[in-house]
């Protein structure tokens, strides 16, 4: 539920415009968007069909999941498991430190900050069910809108087992919903294949 929707209104035109800033550009029905902002607003149409009563704090942290990702290149770390796993880890930070600053200036209160704050750094992500919910609404917006360029990058082996890791991220109620989605014939195979 939220409390003040024109600080909400604010608090998400200032997340827009912090990754309107994104160099990257990616094409949706016939137009071009700077890639992070089409991010952001598919994690928040995407949460509000899978849980229309989600809570303030985590409408936000869906929206800012990705805020100003590009300023972190995965080149910056070594290109290694170790070095993904740094770079990931970063970038929890960054999300977190800008979210802060952003919703500290509209007027939102420590304890909502904070809590935003921990879903963007994924804490406790097992035991706490709206963790759970954003790493479904994240895996499900893969699944929906990257995974079939991505899965033309690798080969077969390697994507069957990131399926098989976004797929242990996932609730079953996670999972049902994934089954559901419109994928094309060549990801829905592969989904698949990775299931079995």
């Amino acid at each position: 539920m939220i409390t003040d929707q024109a600080r909400f209104e604010e608090a998400i035109r200032r997340f827009d415009a912090a990754n309107s800033e994104d160099p990257n550009v990616e094409k949706a029905d016939g137009q071009s968007f700077p890639k992070e902002l089409l991010y952001g607003q598919r994690m928040s149409a995407c949460l509000s069909r899978v849980a229309p009563e989600a809570s303030e704090a985590l409408q936000l942290a869906a929206r800012c999941q990705h805020i100003q990702r590009w300023s972190i290149p995965r080149n910056a770390f070594p290109m290694d498991t170790a070095g993904y796993h740094k770079w990931r880890n970063s970038l929890k930070k960054l999300h977190a430190e800008l979210a802060g600053q952003i919703l500290e200036a509209v007027g939102y209160a420590p304890d909502l900050i904070q809590r935003v704050q921990q879903l963007l750094q994924k804490q406790q992500l097992k035991t706490d069910p709206e963790m759970q919910l954003l790493e479904d609404v994240i895996c499900l917006v893969f699944l929906e809108y990257y995974f079939l360029d991505f899965a033309k990058q690798y080969p077969e082996e390697k994507v069957i087992d990131i399926v098989q890791k976004t797929w242990r991220k996932m609730t079953p109620h996670g999972h049902h919903l994934a089954l559901q989605l419109n994928l094309p014939p060549f990801a829905r195979t592969l989904v698949a294949k990775a299931l079995s």
